[in-house]
């Protein structure tokens, strides 16, 4: 395991890729954090960038295929199987995350990824003393 790898959540992608004025130094914040580490997200993540981005920035469809292929050609994508699905299923019991939540850190901890960055979850969680979940901003 390298303590340079990180699974990052979908609202640091989308900062990554939405660039508003209101709020640059997320937009940058995110960029930054993105080309510095050794990224490993999951297939859930990749489906929640893409209908995030279809909705505010009206992406169309080829775009939308390149973006898929992109995040295959350059990270580690973690696919849900038995084992990680039952993993969060222990985890929303002894964490209280939510569902989608728990797929998300299961399909961290499974990867091998020391840090979790989000801006959604409780900065600072240490998950089964193995991931540690991170507020960038």
């Amino acid at each position: 395991m390298s303590d340079n790898k990180m699974f990052v959540d979908t609202n640091i992608w989308l900062y990554a890729f939405v660039r508003t004025d209101a709020e640059r130094d997320k937009n940058r914040a995110a960029a930054a954090l993105i080309k510095k580490h050794l990224i490993v997200i999951s297939s859930q993540i990749i489906n929640e960038v893409c209908v995030n981005l279809i909705k505010k920035t009206r992406m169309d469809e080829t775009a939308i295929a390149a973006l898929i292929s992109a995040f295959y050609q350059r990270y580690e994508v973690v696919e849900p199987n038995r084992e990680i699905i039952l993993d969060a299923s222990r985890l929303r019991d002894q964490y209280q995350f939510s569902f989608w939540d728990s797929l998300l850190v299961a399909s961290a901890i499974h990867a091998g990824a020391k840090r979790f960055c989000t801006e959604d979850m409780q900065d600072g969680l240490t998950v089964d003393g193995k991931l540690r979940i991170t507020n960038p901003f």
